[in-house]
């Protein structure tokens, strides 16, 4: 059995990076993943640019688009003309955020005439029409979670509100997953909850998106990564690291992954092959 994918792209900002998301986009698409998700900027600074390549996308690609929303300084009004601008292109996914607080921003702050939680936004998206509504999710406690547990109280809730779709901080080992899945369905939740997978492109990097998103660092990978840099064998290993954690949860059930590219599509594709996709020319994208 072969997975059923899902990838995650960054709008861009100049007429380069254009060409790059273009290219990754043509590389992954044969793949026929069931949706391509366009991320906000933090503080919602990408907002049109998020618009504009999701729409790009949907008439050009012939994927199906998972527009990304927040609550960062925008109104509720100013949301709801969003929302109806991407039904009127047809656009019916959303991945409904809170967002990250805008630069300089300790915390996250709601605008005064804007919707204050990610709950809200959801349960207004639920009401504004026939909208497919994904939401995030974290394996390992956020790092503003005020208690055990309270990430999976606020799942809940996003479900309760009417969201369809989970998607997981990345995580390097199956154990939070498994352990935050199997905690979901303790607590009641039984909406379908998708793990989101880092293929490591620079795991400098990757360590310092870890730390601000509250993913665990093992110290065996630490390890592995400063050896193969020496070999000069890191995409190598994050292959091989992506390509076993993703064996293993299936092996534990799981039949979807969403692959975080960053706009780089080689190590998405083969690990994606090495799960026994075959790219196929004219294939469309599934449900």
């Amino acid at each position: 059995m072969t997975p059923d994918v899902s990838f995650e792209f960054f709008p861009p900002k100049t007429l380069e990076a254009a060409f790059r998301l273009h290219e990754a986009v043509q590389s992954l698409a044969p793949l026929g993943p069931r949706f391509v998700s366009v991320t906000y900027g933090a503080g919602g600074t990408t907002r049109a640019l998020t618009r504009e390549a999701a729409e790009t996308l949907h008439k050009t690609a012939g994927l199906r688009v998972a527009a990304h929303l927040t609550c960062v300084d925008a109104t509720r009004a100013e949301t709801r003309d969003i929302v109806r601008g991407y039904a009127k292109a047809g656009i019916r996914d959303i991945v409904a955020l809170r967002g990250d607080p805008p630069k300089g921003a300790a915390r996250f702050a709601p605008h005064p005439e804007g919707f204050a939680s990610s709950v809200e936004l959801i349960a207004a998206l639920k009401a504004e029409g026939d909208f497919n509504i994904r939401v995030g999710a974290y394996p390992e406690p956020h790092p503003e979670a005020a208690y055990a547990g309270a990430d999976i109280d606020h799942l809940k809730r996003k479900f309760d509100a009417g969201a369809d779709e989970a998607i997981t901080q990345f995580f390097f080992t199956p154990e939070p997953f498994l352990r935050f899945r199997d905690a979901c369905a303790k607590a009641g939740i039984d909406g379908r909850i998708t793990p989101g997978i880092l293929p490591i492109e620079n795991w400098a990097s990757a360590k310092r998106f870890a730390k601000s998103c509250g993913a665990s660092v093992p110290a065996e990978l630490d390890d592995a990564f400063a050896k193969a840099a020496r070999d000069g064998r890191e995409d190598l290993l994050a292959t091989a690291q992506a390509t076993e954690l993703c064996d293993i949860l299936m092996d534990e059930g799981v039949t979807r992954f969403h692959f975080y590219t960053l706009n780089r599509p080689a190590l998405t594709r083969d690990i994606c092959m090495a799960l026994g996709l075959e790219p196929r020319a004219g294939l469309r994208n599934v449900a």
